[in-house]
């Protein structure tokens, strides 16, 4: 059942992202809007974290009515060791989001700059921004949480043309910004209802990828996919040690076991690693702005393929993955990779100008005995021969191909492909492999198909089933795949459905002689009528 309320409020939440995106257009567009509003976001979610925490604290001790924002600078200062060790970082009183956005247009209003000198705030809004974020950044280091918060700014360029020509023009667009997000209505950090930093932030992703082409799909899986790649990981589990993400972009798909499962319900936490660094940055702000504590998750910033940085860290209960489709990797020029524990069981390396199967044998290698990965396929890797079909069919002889469903097509924003999804397994109770049709399981929006609950139910109820449906799914035993040739397209084995409506012959037939007939009278009409008008000119 809908909650009306919580409805409002989310449609109200989004109209005042799409208000900031009105106020900055023409200076700001696209990716580097979605960093701007992300990262003032992010600033008011840590500033008002931090003094949720601290007020509580007090009241805790009978220090009823205390608040920190209003708490002397040099008062505070003696909490930092503290608060850095208990909540992974610290802010002064006066760089804490709601005191900047309260003086950031006041001609009287100062900060102490780099040298230590009363400026204009007004005048030098940008100046006093880099110094915050630059503070909020340097409180971590030497922590537990250093990792966590260390450039986590970068991509916040405060002095961006693109904000404008002058410093000026730069200075008012960002009290525009800072006063459009103070006014977003986000609740209380401590009870948000309807999880509303992070609905904003999985707004804002959608909102730019649905626009930005196939860069945008590149980061950001759809949150119906996500989805369902989760279900089909967690089907007959309540809870699971640790939920993985090879190539984990913005972070979506980590997420959304915790909210499939329930809180705290993954145990010990969120391990990903993704190749860009922007890309990177924004999954951490993810992580905070759905209040995933720093000591509960794990990014890193590296090629998962050639320098994985999670090796102390498998094996994962839960893998879920959307990888990018058919990049270049190092492939057989790296004498090394052979060897690599991840790799060397097939015998044989992905291809170098295809690593799909790369991220395939990387993740099973980090799945644990009762776990299931859940990643998804370019359709290619299916069919293709060569190392690709070796590698299948190392993973059809040792049985950890659980299933392979095939999706509609249009589901991701940038590419009109129908991808698949490859699960896998270790611990399989039989020898079967089972593969489900769902290419007509959508319904479309706009320009993209998107799966409905009913959808997602469907599909997941006939994987943990194991159910035989006509035109829907299939259970093929090993000699069946063997047979033909480890060829793994779900098209192989679900026979379509014909709907093309059948032809009556019998009725055809008649209504042809019928056609003939009435051919025949018209044409005895027509002769009768030139008869006549060449009689009529003889005479």
């Amino acid at each position: 059942m809908i909650d009306t309320k919580k409805e409002q409020e989310r449609d109200e939440l989004h109209r005042a992202i799409w208000a900031i995106a009105d106020e900055l257009r023409g200076a700001v567009d696209g990716w580097d809007f979605k960093n701007y509003v992300l990262g003032t976001m992010f600033y008011r979610y840590v500033s008002e974290n931090l003094t949720n925490y601290v007020n509580e604290g007090e009241e805790k001790a009978g220090n009823n009515g205390f608040d920190y924002a209003k708490m002397p600078d040099e008062d505070a200062e003696t909490a930092r060791k503290d608060l850095v060790q208990e909540k992974g970082f610290f802010i002064l009183p006066s760089e804490l989001f709601c005191n900047v956005v309260a003086n950031c247009d006041k001609e009287d209003a100062t900060f102490k700059d780099k040298e230590g000198k009363a400026v204009s705030t007004k005048d030098n809004l940008n100046e006093l921004l880099e110094l915050v974020f630059a503070h909020i950044e340097d409180s971590a280091k030497g922590s537990e949480s250093q990792s966590d918060f260390e450039g986590l700014f970068d991509d916040f360029d405060v002095n961006s043309n693109k904000l404008g020509s002058t410093v000026a023009k730069r200075n008012e667009k960002l009290a525009k910004l800072l006063k459009g997000v103070a006014a977003m209505n986000l609740g209380d950090v401590k009870n948000h209802d309807i999880d509303a930093f992070g609905d904003a932030y999985e707004y804002l992703m959608t909102m730019y990828a649905s626009n930005a082409g196939k860069s945008g799909g590149e980061f950001f899986t759809p949150a119906d996919v996500s989805e369902l790649l989760t279900r089909l990981g967690t089907v007959g589990k309540t809870e699971v040690n640790k939920v993985y993400d090879p190539a984990c972009g913005s972070g979506s798909l980590l997420l959304k076991a915790e909210k499939v499962l329930g809180k705290d319900k993954v145990r010990n936490g969120f391990f990903g690693q993704e190749i860009n660094i922007t890309t990177y940055n924004l999954c951490r702000i993810n992580m905070f702005l759905h209040d995933v504590g720093f000591d509960k998750f794990d990014i890193a910033c590296e090629d998962t393929l050639t320098a994985p940085q999670h090796w102390d860290d498998e094996p994962f209960e839960l893998i879920v993955s959307n990888p990018p489709y058919s990049i270049k990797w190092e492939g057989n020029d790296n004498p090394l990779l052979i060897n690599d524990p991840r790799f060397a069981p097939a015998g044989v390396l992905a291809p170098k100008s295809k690593a799909d199967m790369a991220f395939i044998m990387h993740s099973l290698s980090w799945l644990a005995n009762d776990g299931t990965a859940a990643i998804v396929c370019f359709p290619g890797i299916m069919y293709r021969g060569g190392a690709e079909q070796k590698i299948r069919k190392y993973l059809v002889d040792n049985n950890y191909v659980d299933c392979i469903i095939q999706l509609p097509s249009n589901l991701f924003f940038g590419t009109s492909i129908a991808t698949c999804i490859m699960v896998l397994k270790k611990g399989k109770k039989d020898s079967k492999v089972l593969f489900i049709d769902a290419t007509n399981e959508c319904i479309k929006v706009t320009n993209n198909n998107k799966l409905e609950e009913k959808n997602i139910s469907n599909i997941v109820d006939v994987f943990a089933s194991r159910e035989e449906k006509e035109h829907f799914s299939h259970l093929a035993s090993y000699e069946e795949i063997e047979e033909n040739k480890y060829n793994l397209s779900v098209s192989t084995y679900v026979e379509q459905e014909d709907t093309r409506e059948k032809i009556d012959i019998v009725k055809l037939n008649a209504e042809i002689k019928e056609i003939v007939t009435r051919e025949q009278i018209l044409r005895d009409e027509i002769d009768k009528i030139i008869a006549d008008i060449e009689g009529g000119q003889d005479a």
